[in-house]
């Protein structure tokens, strides 16, 4: 038969379609390229280890002690039962006739991780989605269904399987995330290589990234309300901030934030910073800012930090020449200017201090949260041996803190930062965040033990700072205490606690949102709100159920109850301008502690 056309050709068209299934010579060559330069930088990396291996690292966890207690065991054999149980519903898919519909979404909450549509219109992934949910489920409540646990076991069994389901998520693999390999597709596996990238950097400094650390530079474009460091002693720097209204209240503010921080969680940017827009109320500010602590510090314990709050104090009353000063205590701070004006009581100093404001602070650690689950012996032992400098280096915190929120602040960040390969955020809250400080060894030991476990703060001289001991309800400062509705490491129940243990005319504010952005809500972006109660109010419950919600910050009714407080204003002359003074500047704002490592 002749197969020729009209032409003398062929009758059927015997030209290659190109497979869209297959990659093209193209793409392929790029994908070369890309593992090649991946290869490269993986070797650069152990590389680099290796000439830092003769310096030795303590690791954050030893996975070969987590299975040592008898709890841990009986968890092990409950998970057994439970993958068994997803083995069989595995098998059981393999029957459905007709074949598995993943068009229904699961009855679960709506979860951010699976955002993406393919985890519910295309069937694989949503079959791996529902099949994660099962288990997920299935090991909580296991974990809740342990039998012969005490309520702190039961709690460390429950944290642990939590952070067990968050690590499990297919989210957080490559080659279960839709979006990742849409992602790894279309940039033909860059994204992959700059994600790569990223984790390397990470795992080079020790910590995860949430943020474009060359975005920001403390002073520059961070930290930048103009003033002067007026006072300094080893373990802090005062900062006294320049007026900017030609009269001030005459009692001047002191800060003490967190030293398990940086000070500027206060003063980010102009928006942000709670210490402009007191200048601007025509506060007198002054700021401590804590030095970082080296080995040098392996001493320091809490009194230390309590006659520095002292110190403080009497180094402003003395600048200004006036008898007593505001204050404010954040978290950690404020639980030590608890501890600090129980002691001036004591000794009968307690009218250098005119208030007491207490930012996310708590006295009474019976309802702490779970960073009660970081006070064992096994932690304990854990910390001596990343402690053996003297101090412990911050990234450990950072990690301890992130993992109370694993979801949002370590596998949102794997996802992003290393199999998105997205760009950091140049984002200053995060950049704080990131800004690791190191703790004194013994003072974090003695802190965890003494208030965290033991709870010896609220026990009536149980505690002696300073050679005296010390009761909270010799305290009759006046008080304002604010809590986050969100918080998880100053819980409000733990918050509201210091209601009953101060005996003092106190006023407590419940702020919306958590730890940070709580405090952090200047008037001016009009976010989140407030709630006000009767403060004679005997429990939480009964102020929760009288409150007064108002939108916005809660900023304008502090400075409100500070005003009603003491009025008084005087010229901002002399001493009320940094430098001016007894006092001489030493140097500029924000000064070298904070820039310390």
């Amino acid at each position: 038969m002749n197969n020729a056309g009209k032409d003398g050709g062929p009758t059927g068209d015997t030209t290659d379609v190109p497979n869209p299934f297959l990659p093209s010579p193209e793409d392929l060559q790029h994908w070369a390229s890309v593992m090649g330069r991946a290869q490269q930088m993986m070797l650069d990396y152990v590389m680099e280890q290796s000439a830092d291996d003769k310096i030795a690292q303590p690791p954050l966890f030893d996975p070969r002690k987590w299975l040592d207690s008898p709890a841990s065991q009986m968890w092990a054999e409950q998970t057994a039962r439970m993958w068994e149980q997803g083995i069989a519903f595995w098998s059981s898919l393999a029957t459905l006739q007709p074949p598995f519909s993943p068009a229904t979404p699961p009855s679960a909450p709506s979860d951010r991780r699976f955002s993406d549509p393919d985890w519910t219109t295309n069937p694989a992934f949503a079959l791996i989605r529902q099949t994660y949910g099962l288990l997920s489920d299935q090991l909580l409540e296991t974990t809740r269904q342990m039998q012969g646990l005490d309520d702190a076991a039961r709690a460390k069994m429950e944290f642990a399987a939590r952070t067990m389901a968050d690590a499990l998520s297919p989210t957080n693999l490559a080659v279960t995330n839709p979006e990742v390999i849409k992602r790894a597709v279309e940039t033909r596996g860059e994204s992959l290589l700059k994600g790569l990238k990223h984790m390397l950097a990470d795992l080079s400094r020790g910590q995860l990234s949430h943020v474009d650390a060359d975005a920001f530079e403390v002073g520059v474009n961070i930290a930048t309300t103009p003033g002067k460091v007026i006072h300094e002693t080893p373990l802090y720097q005062l900062i006294h901030y320049a007026p900017t209204t030609q009269e001030v209240l005459t009692v001047p503010l002191v800060i003490f934030p967190p030293w398990i921080n940086r000070f500027y969680i206060l003063d980010l940017n102009p928006a942000k910073s709670f210490v402009a827009w007191a200048l601007e109320q025509g506060l007198s500010v002054f700021m401590v800012s804590w030095k970082s602590a080296d080995a040098s510090m392996k001493d320091v314990v809490w009194d230390d930090y309590i006659a520095a709050q002292v110190d403080a104090i009497d180094v402003v009353r003395d600048l200004l020449n006036v008898p007593h000063v505001h204050t404010i205590g954040y978290c950690v701070a404020g639980t030590t200017l608890a501890a600090t004006l129980a002691m001036l009581a004591a000794n009968g100093e307690a009218d250098k201090v005119k208030s007491a404001t207490f930012f996310t602070a708590q006295v009474d650690f019976e309802q702490a949260g779970e960073l009660k689950l970081f006070v064992d012996e096994a932690y304990l032992a854990l910390l001596e041996q990343l402690s053996a400098p003297g101090f412990l280096d911050g990234r450990y915190m950072a990690a301890t803190f992130n993992s109370l929120r694993g979801r949002d602040l370590i596998w949102n960040y794997v996802v992003n930062n290393y199999l998105l390969g997205n760009d950091y955020p140049p984002f200053d809250l995060l950049y704080w965040n990131g800004d690791t400080t190191n703790l004194p060894a013994k003072w974090h030991r003695q802190y965890l033990i003494d208030l965290y476990r033991d709870n010896r703060l609220v026990v009536p001289n149980s505690l002696t700072v300073c050679d005296t001991p010390i009761d909270l309800r010799q305290i009759r400062t006046p008080a304002y205490i604010q809590a986050g509705r969100e918080d998880h490491i100053a819980p409000l129940a733990s918050v509201w606690r210091l209601m009953d243990h101060l005996a003092g005319p106190k006023t407590f504010v419940l702020a919306g949102s958590g730890h940070i952005a709580g405090v952090v809500n200047p008037p001016a972006a009009g976010k989140y709100q407030y709630w006000t109660s009767d403060n004679d109010a005997a429990t939480l419950a009964a102020f929760e159920a009288g409150a007064c919600e108002t939108k916005g910050s809660w900023w304008p009714h502090w400075i409100g109850w500070i005003n009603e407080l003491d009025g008084g204003k005087v010229a901002t002359k002399g001493g009320r301008i940094p430098g001016k003074g007894r006092k001489k500047a030493i140097e500029d704002a924000p000064g070298r502690y904070v820039k310390q490592r």
